[in-house]
């Protein structure tokens, strides 16, 4: 919590080199952190230039979580600044294909991938690069290379082992799949696989973990905090009767203080309110995936009651043909009484 507050601390604060890279080390990967880091750097974009040779180079250095979180750092400041210029654009558009290279090379993790081809899909969409930039990018960033399984086999005990496979597939509607196999072992070798897909909007339903944490992160807000302190303004300056009684530098003091701290107040909320609405929308697309799932294997359920129904039938079929067919143990002797059949050799000896 203190390093959140520190965090969003001096918004305002004027912009050096230092207090750049310290913000950078305390960013995370909440949409709240991101948010207030973007709103402080388009507040200073007459340093775009510098931002982005920084941002450049914390993307060379840092880790695959770290590079993602500023992925989606850039993705903000890029789309929130044009509404007030492009400076911001123009730098990152110069060291994007360098980054999305370096993130490739460094073999991030297919979750990862689709985060970031999705990003990309999502400039193209509201043409935040041109379509040649946007290809570029994709060249540079490239496609995941074929991996082979290294988990060991399942054991012979389990009858049932489930798999998370996410795909994520552009097409005409830019829908996304989710698929969930379920590996039944049938007998001991036979095994019957059956794969839910649940067809969702654009937005990637998320993992249970991701979900687990941005419901913490909202109980954490700073903006509780903040309130505390509000709650404890004085009342000289909450009070416009009592205004009157302050004089001079004194007044002037106290008033600033109040306005920056309320001012940065604002700022996080609004911040605040982006970040629940980013919760609401995950929640929402996680509860229609797992409603698309049970749908599914509700429906699969059924099928399966069909087919066994079928397969019992099948089996009083046989069974009652099979109480049909004589005993043969109990016929009678052939060999009784008979002469035995001659051989072929005897049809083709003469007389």
């Amino acid at each position: 919590m203190a390093d959140v507050k520190d965090q969003k601390d001096h918004i305002m604060a004027g912009f050096t080199e230092e207090s750049l890279n310290k913000r950078l080390r305390h960013l995370n990967s909440s949409q709240l952190s991101i948010q207030t880091l973007s709103l402080w750097l388009i507040g200073h974009r007459d340093y775009a230039h510098t931002v982005v040779k920084i941002w450049s180079r914390e993307i060379l250095t840092g880790s695959e979580s770290k590079q993602l979180i500023l992925m989606y750092l850039a993705n903000d400041i890029i789309q929130n600044d044009k509404k007030n210029g492009t400076e911001y654009g123009k730098e990152f558009s110069k060291e994007l294909t360098k980054a999305f290279k370096q993130i490739s090379l460094s073999n991030c993790s297919s979750r990862t991938r689709q985060k970031l081809t999705r990003l990309l899909n999502i400039w193209e969409e509201r043409g935040v690069y041109s379509k040649i930039q946007i290809d570029e990018f994709m060249d540079a960033f490239g496609k995941e290379s074929a991996k082979k399984p290294t988990g060991e086999p399942p054991s012979k005990k389990v009858k049932h082992s489930q798999n998370h496979k996410s795909k994520m597939t552009r097409s005409q509607n830019n829908d996304i799949k989710k698929d969930i196999e379920f590996t039944v072992e049938l007998g001991g070798t036979d095994k019957l696989h059956v794969i839910l897909s649940s067809k969702t909007p654009v937005n990637d339903p998320p993992e249970p973990e991701e979900l687990i944490k941005v419901l913490n992160d909202s109980e954490n807000a700073p903006s509780c905090v903040r309130e505390h302190n509000i709650s404890k303004l004085p009342l000289e300056i909450a009070d416009v009767h009592l205004i009157y009684q302050l004089k001079g530098e004194e007044l002037s003091r106290k008033v600033k203080d109040t306005v920056a701290s309320l001012t940065n107040y604002n700022t996080i909320l609004k911040c605040e309110i982006e970040d629940r609405k980013n919760v609401y929308s995950k929640l929402h697309d996680s509860i229609q995936s797992q409603r698309d799932l049970i749908y599914q294997a509700e429906q699969k359920l059924q099928e399966c009651h069909i087919k066994l129904q079928k397969v019992c039938q099948v089996q009083q079929e046989v069974h009652k043909h099979l109480q049909n067919i004589p005993n043969f143990p109990h016929l009678p002797d052939v060999k009784c009484g008979h002469a035995p059949l001659q051989s072929a050799d005897d049809f083709f000896t003469a007389d």
